[in-house]
């Protein structure tokens, strides 16, 4: 399924405080790859969407991947429907009479992009068309302009990883018996 991009080209305008009919024509290409790169860190989607994930029990319980988790439509184990009153949703957690494969069809995502997830992927838009070319410095006459190396190529600074860090579902250790 294509996901749309997390931000929009009047919204990128107004970040690199220009009007959106300036931007080059490769703006919107360069939107839908940044929010590429950034839900590819994130391992989120951010889009409203309904997804079906097969999950793996522990002790009853499994975590579905994509938050927030909106609502459960339902689950099936071995096969057949798992009645509403025999699971339980805790935020992002699922609870399972046993532990045995379940598939879960839910409904995920926020109704708005976060606001720092907007600003990485405008910053990373922003940054690709200010230096398309990939310079590390350029001059002309007396004047010389260098680049961060976070500008060069499409790819997020550690500051932008950071920020993303937060949605990242968080792994945990189990010990074997």
């Amino acid at each position: 399924m294509e996901l749309p991009a997390l931000a929009t080209a009047d919204q990128l305008g107004a970040w690199m405080q220009t009007e959106p009919a300036e931007l080059p024509e490769s703006a919107a290409l360069v939107l839908d790859v940044a929010s590429r790169i950034v839900r590819a860190e994130a391992r989120q989607s951010f889009t409203r969407g309904t997804s079906t994930a097969l999950l793996y029990p522990h002790e009853g319980w499994t975590v579905l991947p994509q938050r927030p988790v909106v609502s459960v439509q339902n689950v099936h184990q071995g096969g057949q429907l798992v009645p509403a009153e025999r699971w339980q949703l805790v935020r992002d957690r699922l609870r399972l009479p046993d532990d045995q494969p379940a598939t879960v069809t839910y409904t995920h995502g926020y109704a708005a992009v976060p606001g720092d997830v907007l600003a990485v992927v405008l910053t990373l838009a922003g940054r690709v068309l200010s230096n398309p070319g990939d310079l590390r410095q350029e001059s002309v006459g007396s004047v010389s302009v260098t680049y961060a190396a976070e500008t060069i190529g499409a790819s997020l600074a550690p500051a932008d990883r950071d920020l993303l860090a937060r949605y990242r579902k968080r792994v945990s250790v189990v010990g074997l018996r």
